[in-house]
């Protein structure tokens, strides 16, 4: 069955994260779409209940949807680490703890792997779930993976999260060695999870 296809012109963004927001937006920005977050409507953050990326992509963007009576957007991503069985994963903002201080975050992952007596290189993968729900009920989910490894300490002033310690395998083949962190918005977009999980949804969902 064919998915159902964006016919607005208004998005919301189910996310009060300002990373995500500003990534999202960038990535729909050639579509003219005008992207508002759910923080900007004042929108209440659902509980996160569900215990993959896909289940909360899709509950965020449902409650958005119908509180906004607009389609809305979600993104449920985060990074697993390979040696640590997957985690932070779905929890991935909560190991930041509650003034969202992905500095810690990132130090407790490096702590938790050290004491696992992992040998490099730490493989780890992005995962991003990308839902686009509709007031009636429907949705449609895209996701996205892109694997790499841990560097420490991290590196890098761009994007957001766990980026300046995440080094995507693209940047070992070439030989560059960048974090997420050290490469620019653009570079970021072209290869990243939320961009490969975006992809898949333009192809469905956009003109």
């Amino acid at each position: 069955m064919a998915a159902r296809r964006f016919a607005g012109d208004t998005l919301v963004i189910a996310s009060h994260n300002a990373g995500k927001v500003r990534e999202i937006g960038d990535l729909l920005a050639p579509f003219r779409v005008r992207a508002v977050s759910a923080g900007e409507l004042g929108l209440p953050e659902p509980e996160e209940t569900g215990e993959t990326f896909v289940a909360n992509a899709e509950l965020k963007a449902l409650a958005a949807a119908q509180a906004a009576n607009l389609p809305a957007l979600a993104d449920d991503s985060g990074m697993a680490v390979d040696a640590l069985d997957g985690a932070p994963g779905i929890y991935s903002a909560r190991w930041a703890g509650a003034k969202k201080d992905f500095n810690y975050a990132m130090d407790k992952v490096w702590r938790a792997v050290q004491d696992k007596g992992t040998e490099p290189p730490i493989r780890a993968q992005f995962i991003c779930a990308l839902s686009l729900a509709w007031p009636d009920g429907h949705i449609e989910t895209f996701e996205g993976i892109v694997a790499g490894r841990l560097v420490w300490r991290p590196r890098g002033v761009y994007g957001f999260g766990y980026d300046p310690m995440f080094m995507p395998e693209s940047e070992v083949e070439s030989g560059q060695l960048r974090s997420f962190g050290e490469m620019p918005p653009e570079e970021k977009h072209a290869i990243s999870h939320r961009a490969r999980a975006f992809r898949l949804l333009i192809n469905a969902c956009f003109d």
